[in-house]
């Protein structure tokens, strides 16, 4: 992805240390944050300064193989046991982040150089499968199509790419015309802040919606396909997403809106049944009860947006059951979301 003329991925590891875009200063700030251990990498995924499936899932990885470099020579096992089981708990509903960090952890089990060869190649598939993503969903989309998304899973979500950008992106490239309704996604904001910057930065037309907006213009007649990413899917073809997902979900069957997921097949847990059997993960009020935005004076703050005293929760993700998903936009085309068809994805 192209930023001020330069190539960026979203995450990458040089020598011991894991870089990746500060995405929690986007859109106001571009920098670039240094993890220089597995900790900091860590730090880096519980914060959310990387976030998305498939960047957690790369992040994760170049975490796995940081503990390798830094274990000592007395307790090494220990070490990276207890390593791996941090890198776990920073994200628990992410399925690319188990699956990344079980690819290292066994190749590392051969040495630590293969340790690292691994995880460069976790990041280079989830590029690879994204780019995929876009090219088979890119053929649902017909020139003049209005598109509505939820939270980002465009490239900064994953390595490069994304997912539920992918096909807008490769079907902006084939000079189809489209334009996107990005709903905000409340508490964070990924969608008016994340999705929104990278609309602009490759000219695509776009406009904010409010959350609560979508059953309206879904009402009127003013969207013609929605798009969404997935954090999991388990094998029945439930799916687990950012919060409101599930109500843009039924909102659309209402109104006879095709409504697809897009995602890697390292998203899906086979050895998960069922949404029902999703943890999700509930993160801290504050980011509810407070809002990040740039001042008059062009400084980045921190401010309350709510009733002061006020208590609240705050539910990362929610499960949509396959009954509201028209399909699932893999790496490797597109299945009816049921248990057949996901098996044979993996056959």
């Amino acid at each position: 992805m192209n930023v001020k003329g330069k190539n960026y991925r979203t995450i990458w590891m040089k020598d011991q240390s894991v870089f990746m875009i500060e995405q929690n200063l986007l859109p106001f700030e571009f920098e670039i944050f240094e993890a220089k251990s597995y900790k900091d990498t860590c730090f880096g995924i519980s914060t959310m300064i990387v976030r998305g499936a498939g960047a957690i899932g790369a992040a994760a990885a170049f975490a796995m193989a940081q503990a390798f470099l830094e274990a000592p020579g007395d307790g090494f096992l220990e070490f990276i046991i207890k390593a791996k089981k941090e890198i776990e708990d920073t994200r628990p509903t992410a399925r690319n982040l188990f699956y990344a960090v079980d690819r290292v952890f066994e190749a590392g089990k051969i040495s630590i150089e293969n340790a690292l060869k691994e995880a460069q190649k976790v990041a280079n598939k989830d590029a690879k499968d994204s780019q995929q993503i876009g090219k088979f969903g890119s053929e649902l989309i017909k020139d003049g199509f209005n598109i509505q998304t939820h939270c980002n899973a465009g490239w900064l979500a994953f390595v490069d790419h994304g997912t539920a950008l992918s096909p807008i992106y490769y079907a902006h490239q084939q000079k189809k015309k489209v334009f996107v309704y990005v709903d905000e996604t409340r508490p964070r904001s990924q969608g008016a802040r994340l999705t929104a910057w990278e609309l602009k930065n490759e000219n695509i037309p776009h406009v904010i919606i409010p959350d609560n907006a979508g059953a309206f213009l879904m009402s009127q007649g003013k969207v013609d396909l929605m798009i969404v990413g997935a954090d999991r899917i388990a094998a029945n073809g439930d799916v687990a997403n950012k919060i409101g997902t599930l109500e843009k979900a039924i909102v659309a069957k209402e109104y006879g809106v095709p409504f697809y997921v897009a995602a890697p097949t390292s998203t899906f847990d086979l050895n998960c049944k069922s949404g029902n059997e999703i943890v999700i993960e509930n993160r801290s009020q504050d980011e509810v009860l407070y809002q990040t935005g740039i001042n008059k004076n062009g400084e980045i703050e921190k401010v309350l947006v709510c009733s002061p005293g006020s208590e609240a929760i705050n539910p990362a993700f929610d499960v949509t059951p396959a009954k509201y998903i028209t399909g699932i936009i893999t790496e490797k085309g597109i299945v009816k979301p049921d248990a057949v068809e996901i098996g044979r994805l993996f056959d």
